[in-house]
Formats: structure tokens, sequence, C-alpha cells
């Protein structure tokens, strides 16, 4: 069990096909088709994947660049909302380059509230077969800019370093299979 403070902003993130989704949809119920965020007591579960359900047919016309943009938008509009309700917020995010977390924090701080990051240490070769599994393969030069930021990040964060998050925590993935739930109160000690 990992334990955060109330009204947190917990970023999972990790290498495309780590297992994001897949964690979420296993401790928040989700079924993979939602195009909104799911309210789970007093927690909002925001993955990128309801975002690009949610625009699905309707930017056709649009070059990739700017589908993808506006769906980034829309994941980090949906974000500050639940956020400025007052939530507690678990969110999905496979970027992990330093200004993407940097606008995180921003967001959070704006809102009284504090970033935390749960990174899912997946060996590159097993995010492949992720994606793969799931029928979505990201471009070999797309994977490898994830990958270059991801080892700095996993760098810096094993090394002491969670900024600009209050604070950081690592799994593999056999680690995330095991884990039973994200729990938001005043007893925060980050896991049990």
């Amino acid at each position: 069990m990992l334990r955060y403070p109330p009204k947190s902003l917990v970023i999972v993130t990790g290498l495309p096909g780590a297992g994001k989704t897949t964690l979420l949809e296993r401790l928040y119920g989700l079924h993979g088709g939602e195009t909104l965020p799911v309210t789970a007591g007093t927690v909002v579960v925001i993955d990128t994947a309801q975002s690009r359900r949610h625009w699905y047919g309707r930017l056709t016309w649009a070059p990739y660049p700017l589908r993808r943009a506006v769906v980034f938008a829309t994941h980090l509009r949906r974000i500050r909302q639940a956020l400025a309700r007052g939530h507690s917020v678990v969110a999905h995010n496979r970027g992990c380059g330093p200004y993407v977390l940097k606008g995180f924090a921003w967001l959070a701080r704006r809102r009284g509230a504090s970033l935390h990051l749960l990174l899912l240490d997946t060996p590159p070769r097993e995010a492949l077969a992720g994606q793969q599994a799931r029928g979505r393969v990201v471009q070999p030069r797309t994977f490898a800019r994830h990958e270059r930021r991801w080892n700095t990040l996993i760098t810096q964060v094993t090394g002491g370093d969670p900024a600009p998050a209050s604070g950081a925590y690592v799994v593999s993935r056999a680690q995330a299979d095991l884990l039973e739930a994200i729990v938001f109160d005043a007893s925060h000690s980050r896991r049990e």
C-alpha cells in the first residue's frame, strides 16, 4: 500500500508499455473504455487514454502532432480541474521529460497540492513487449527518446533527488503487480 497526503497529485510514469494503465485499471476497476476521469471516493483517476478516446475520430483532419497536443492539453485540463475541486489525483503520464514534470509541479503548487511520482521501472524489452500486447507500438526513435529521458530521471531519483516532485517511489513491474492500493490520508508514511 502506498500512502500520500490528501489532495496530492501522484503521477504514475514509466516507459511506454511499462504497465501504467494496467496498474490503474487493476487498482481502480477501470474497464479501458472510459472517456472521462473516474472518481473513486475522494480520488480522481486520470489516464491519458481517457482523453485520447474522448477525441477519437473527431480530429481526423488534423496532423498527428496537433492531435497529440490536443489530447495532452485535455489531460492537463482534467488534472487541473480535479485539483481545483480539492480532490486527490492519480494520473497516468507516459512522458517523463523535465519540462513536463516541472509543469506538473507548478500545477500542483498552484492548487496547494504536492506532486509525487510513482515510477514503474520496467526494462525496455519488457516495455516493448507491453506495447505489442496492447497493439500500439511507439516508433523506435520516439521510444529511444523516452528511454533517454527515463534513464536520466531514474538515475536522479535513485540518487535521492525527486525534484521537482516532493517525493518519488520506484517500483518494478513485479512490485506494481503486488501493490494493493494508493491511499490519501494524513498518516502518509509512503508505504506499508
